[in-house]
C-alpha cells in the first residue's frame, strides 16, 4: 500500500471522540505540510487527549509543571527518527489538550473547531522551526498561522 504525500495519524482520546471533527483536521494538516513544502512521504502524528496528559508531558518535557494547549515533538537539528529505507520522513507529534482547547475557544469567542484547527497549525509551524520567543517572531508566525488557516490576521 502506498503512503500518502503527507500521512497524518490523528488519534483523539475516546473521551473527546465524538466532539473532534477528525477528518478536516487531518485535511487542513496535510494542505499546511504541502504549504509550507514539507518533502514527501511525510507522516505527521497528531493526538488530541486531556490535561493530565498533557500536563505530565509539559512537566517531564519542558520542566512546566502545568497544562498547557499545545506540545510539539519533533527531531531537533542533530537528531533523526530513525526509519526503514523508502519509508516517510517523520516530521514529529503534536499533542493537544482539549480541555484547555475549549478554554482558549471560550476566552477568544470562537467555536472549539475553529480553536483546535488554530492549534494544529501552531504546532505544525513549530515543528517545521518557527518560534515566538521574541515579538518579530510571533508576528511571522501569528501571520502564517493565519494565512494557512485561511484566515486575515488581526
Amino acid at each position: 500500500m502506498a503512503v500518502p504525500a503527507h500521512a497524518v495519524a490523528l488519534h483523539v482520546e475516546l473521551t473527546f471522540a465524538r466532539l473532534v471533527r477528525r477528518r478536516s483536521l487531518a485535511a487542513l494538516a496535510r494542505r499546511a505540510l504541502a504549504a509550507e513544502g514539507v518533502p514527501t512521504p511525510a507522516e505527521l502524528s497528531v493526538v488530541i487527549t486531556d490535561d493530565e496528559t498533557v500536563q505530565d508531558l509539559n512537566r517531564r518535557y519542558r520542566a512546566v509543571d502545568a497544562p498547557t494547549a499545545v506540545l510539539s515533538f519533533g527531531p531537533g537539528p542533530d537528531d533523526t527518527f530513525v526509519t526503514p529505507p523508502g519509508s516517510a520522513h517523520q516530521v514529529g507529534e503534536i499533542i493537544i489538550s482539549y480541555p484547555e482547547a475549549a478554554r482558549g475557544a471560550e476566552e477568544a469567542g470562537v467555536a472549539i473547531d475553529e480553536e483546535l484547527e488554530h492549534l494544529l497549525v501552531h504546532g505544525i509551524l513549530h515543528l517545521l522551526g518557527y518560534d515566538h520567543e521574541s515579538a518579530e517572531e510571533g508576528r511571522a508566525m501569528r501571520a502564517r498561522e493565519e494565512a494557512l488557516l485561511g484566515r486575515a490576521a488581526h
